[in-house]
């Protein structure tokens, strides 16, 4: 929520939807902003943060009331991403959490799975990460070499993953893995791993990122871990390919809705940093290249929101697809880094100081071009349905 687009209201927004979003503005800016630098220093969020974002009911808004959700639809989801953003946080891994992870859970698990893991996920006590790429294995999934290899009741799974978000707190992690390797696409399965006490499991070396310092990435790796045969989302081998691509759509919006968001918060940092800071016996905000610089941002902000609003509209009714969402994707996530970019100039020596917000946004954004898919392999599925 910001003064820049007073009468700005996407089509898909409920009064429901808005009362969401004045509650999880309201949380963010007390619970998350002033952490920022703290959470940055110890490279991950307080752990018990998760469970106040469960308790205040933001957390996996879209699963049903009875496992734990508020019954919503992916909007809710997207106000609090949106919120999470123009608060300027950079740390907190909801999206890997509610929006990609549970739903994983919620629309490819067994109902004994769903009933088992997501009301945890839903309340904060069980945090959720999905464990896909490996050291020499980023976006193409088929390449995988972690295996996991059935004896008896139990997955014996070997094999290394880095860029992990949550590692560090991961209590559910979701494992993509060769439980056929000779199949391809077709030997790919997901597998949840409960990371409590598991023998096998390890923790690697935190990720010292360029930006999103106070974001837990870690990676991770396992050697002879044990996991029950139960844990197989879905219960059926070989679907995990096709379970992943079902929901990267979601998960590639859900960053440009991110994206568009963070732009938006740099804009009104650099609207109150002009209106304030003077030169030469004058606001900064009253030059005319500040004018115009703001006045093309702010365009590029609104062109940004119509076009993340409209896809949004399209997952509530399910009719995303991933051409879309790859769209929405390349285009975010590039104006994010033009705006940011642009607004930073304007604070001077200080734009490159950590300790400013805006310092913080243009560090963060650079890694939005590569999360979910690089910008590069957006514009090929975009072009597979020209």
């Amino acid at each position: 929520m910001t003064a820049l687009f007073p009468e700005y209201r996407p089509s898909w927004e409920t009064p429901e939807h808005t009362e969401l979003r004045a509650h999880a503005a309201e949380f963010f800016r007390r619970e998350a902003a002033p952490n920022q630098e703290r959470w940055a220093e110890q490279h991950q969020v307080d752990r018990d943060f998760w469970n106040k974002a469960g308790a205040a009911g933001l957390l996996c808004t879209e699963l049903p009331e009875s496992l734990g959700g508020a019954g919503g639809d992916f909007g809710h989801d997207s106000v609090v991403v949106q919120e999470l953003a123009l608060s300027g946080d950079s740390a907190f891994g909801f999206g890997v959490h509610s929006t990609i992870c549970a739903h994983y859970i919620e629309d490819c698990g067994t109902e004994e799975q769903r009933a088992r893991w997501l009301p945890g996920a839903a309340s904060g006590d069980a945090v959720l990460a999905i464990a896909m790429t490996e050291p020499g294995t980023g976006s193409d999934l088929q390449a995988v070499r972690t295996t996991a290899v059935r004896e008896g009741d139990e997955y014996v799974i070997n094999g290394s993953k880095t860029f992990i978000s949550n590692g560090s707190h991961c209590d559910l992690l979701i494992v993509v893995a060769k439980t056929d390797p000779s199949q391809g696409a077709k030997g790919i399965s997901l597998i949840v791993a409960e990371t409590a006490g598991l023998p096998g499991f390890e923790r690697g070396r935190v990720l010292k990122k360029i930006g999103q310092h106070g974001q837990d990435t870690r990676e991770l790796s396992f050697v002879d871990m044990r996991v029950p045969v139960a844990n197989l989302l879905g219960g059926v081998e070989g679907k995990g390919f096709y379970q992943l691509m079902r929901q990267l759509p979601r998960e590639r919006l859900s960053i440009a809705i991110g994206g568009v968001a963070a732009a938006e918060a740099a804009l009104a940092e650099a609207v109150r940093y002009t209106k304030e800071r003077k030169a030469f016996g004058s606001a900064i905000a009253d030059f005319q290249n500040t004018k115009f610089v703001l006045a093309e941002c702010k365009a590029e902000v609104l062109a940004g929101k119509t076009l993340v609003d409209h896809c949004i509209g399209l997952a509530i009714t399910g009719g995303l697809d991933a051409a879309t969402a790859s769209m929405a994707k390349l285009w975010a996530t590039e104006m994010q880094c033009r705006v940011i970019d642009r607004c930073l100039q304007l604070f001077g020596g200080y734009g490159y100081m950590m300790e400013y917000p805006i310092a913080q946004m243009y560090a963060a954004a650079r890694v939005q071009k590569i999360y979910g898919g690089t910008n590069e392999i957006m514009k090929e599925l975009i072009a597979r349905g020209i």
